[in-house]
């Protein structure tokens, strides 16, 4: 583990719209995600719900009103690829089956700087991306073609990407409280020990249960709600 252990930011749930992607989580959890906003950068949109203990989960989407600016990563005029294998055709025709908890994301605090621990490891932690969202800037670490974070060829989702927030002000300290705790979070993977390896060097381990599969790569969260224990998969 590295000297800074990581901390849970946030989950993430993809849909193919926010209103499908809110529907999902509302019939699940009780409670409608809302608020959050634009990411002009990524052409994406959320919504958000807020978690105890400082977590909280985002419903993100393509939006649709989003221009495509010149933002290709080599600076050409192609737009950057979308976060979260959003322009992947894998996970368009996943989401043809509903919204699902794609990823999560692991918060690095300072004194560690994200920029710099990225710049020290390229092979290791992806390019850190500046962000914005309404009054909220931060760092995310977003590989150039848009895909998930991972190790030796192995993540699909299962390994985080990283933030870290430049703003004073965290999201879940001005969502509206819910009730609802974060109980567990689970990955399975057919790479389980490479997976859990990465997790390791990142100081990320004690955050997510981890089992080998013969399967495809998922995630499983599970809440305790005012109605009892729910699960987001």
């Amino acid at each position: 583990m590295t000297a800074h252990p990581l901390r849970l930011d946030h989950l993430v749930i993809s849909a193919r719209t926010l209103d499908e992607g809110t529907q999902y989580v509302a019939d699940t959890l009780g409670v409608a995600p809302a608020g959050g906003g634009a990411h002009p950068l990524m052409r994406t949109h959320n919504r958000l719900l807020n978690l105890w203990g400082g977590v909280y989960l985002e419903v993100i989407a393509i939006d649709p009103l989003a221009a495509s600016p010149n933002n290709g990563p080599a600076g050409g005029d192609a737009p950057r690829a979308r976060l979260f294998a959003l322009d992947d055709p894998a996970t368009h025709a996943r989401l043809e089956n509903g919204p699902y908890l794609s990823h999560w994301v692991a918060r690095v605090e300072r004194p560690k700087h994200l920029p710099t621990w990225q710049a020290q490891y390229p092979q290791r932690i992806a390019p850190v991306i500046p962000m914005t969202r309404g009054d909220f800037t931060w760092g995310l670490t977003v590989p150039d073609d848009g895909a998930f974070p991972a190790w030796q060829g192995a993540g699909d989702g299962v390994l985080p990407s990283l933030i870290q927030w430049d703003t004073a002000l965290h999201p879940s300290t001005i969502l509206p409280e819910t009730g609802i705790t974060l109980k567990s979070l689970k990955g399975v993977h057919p790479q389980a020990e490479t997976v859990a390896a990465q997790l390791r060097w990142l100081g990320a381990a004690h955050l997510i249960e981890l089992q080998p599969t013969e399967g495809a790569p998922a995630l499983v969260a599970e809440f305790e709600t005012p109605d009892g224990l729910r699960t987001l998969k």
